[in-house]
């Protein structure tokens, strides 16, 4: 009986009684938590993304529809699980991001100099978290590379930043020396294994400092370029089924010879 969700005229009460009554009848849905919800969230978030990326390139803008909506019933799903509890619902959830937008654009809905806008940002977000001790509370659990990139955004605040590239520059090829002093001296045991782990970490720490530096978002970055790997991996193994050869039968040589080709082709 769909018509009782069709009935609504507005697409916020069709959600909400589509999401109430998905709790309700559905053995699936009435078996999620917030802690089962978890891990759909962060997977439809990267969909989400891979669909920007995909109207970025392409201008096909369907998959990032389809990718939204599956971002907002999640949203939907976490508010009927608080209503149940007591906490708040849907409305709550509009009305209170609606209010914190107004408040942090006061240079649009009051007087505030249009042009001190990411101060004015910051000093906002700072002011309502009043119990942050540190500079690094309050940051999301984000991925790895997202995670430093706003570490570092948090500590450059206080001018715990290099003041250039070249800062940069100098502090991975330390890094990189350092990582490769761990390796050149391990011995094989747990621990070396871990003084390696943790000077890869800082190698990658760096690199997220200077992405960060030529305004480059890292995680996008590698994600791209997953991507580009992906299509000319996938280049590679057609290029040699036409060949009629098997990639496992290529020496480094041949396939990096391989790659090339294909790199050139979709370039």
């Amino acid at each position: 009986m769909p018509e009782r969700i069709r009935k609504h005229d507005n697409p916020f009460d069709r959600l909400d009684s589509l999401m109430n009554v998905l709790r309700v009848e559905c053995d699936w849905d009435k078996k999620q938590t917030l802690q089962s919800l978890r891990k759909y969230t962060l997977e439809e978030t990267h969909e989400v993304l891979e669909a920007v990326e995909k109207a970025i390139e392409t201008d096909e803008w369907d998959d990032l529809k389809g990718e939204l909506g599956d971002i907002l019933i999640q949203i939907a799903f976490y508010a009927v699980i608080a209503k149940e509890q007591g906490k708040f619902d849907l409305v709550d959830v509009f009305d209170t991001l609606i209010e914190k937008m107004i408040y942090r654009h006061p240079h649009v809905f009051a007087d505030a100099n249009p042009d001190d806008i990411n101060e004015q940002w910051e000093q906002l977000k700072d002011a309502k978290n009043t119990e942050r001790k540190s500079l690094m509370d309050g940051i999301p659990p984000l991925p790895a590379l997202s995670y430093a990139a706003k570490q570092q955004q948090r500590a450059a605040r206080v001018g715990f930043d290099w003041p250039d590239l070249g800062g940069v520059t100098d502090k991975i090829q330390e890094e990189i020396a350092e990582l490769s002093h761990e390796i050149n001296t391990s011995d094989g045991s747990e621990t070396d294994k871990r003084k390696i782990e943790d000077e890869f970490g800082d190698v990658l720490f760096s690199l997220v400092n200077y992405a960060r530096k030529l305004g480059v978002d890292p995680e996008q970055a590698l994600m791209r370029t997953n991507r580009k790997f992906d299509k000319r991996f996938r280049g590679m193994e057609n290029l040699a089924e036409y060949k009629e050869i098997k990639l496992k039968d290529l020496d480094i040589e041949a396939l990096e010879e391989l790659y090339q080709e294909v790199k050139k082709e979709l370039s």
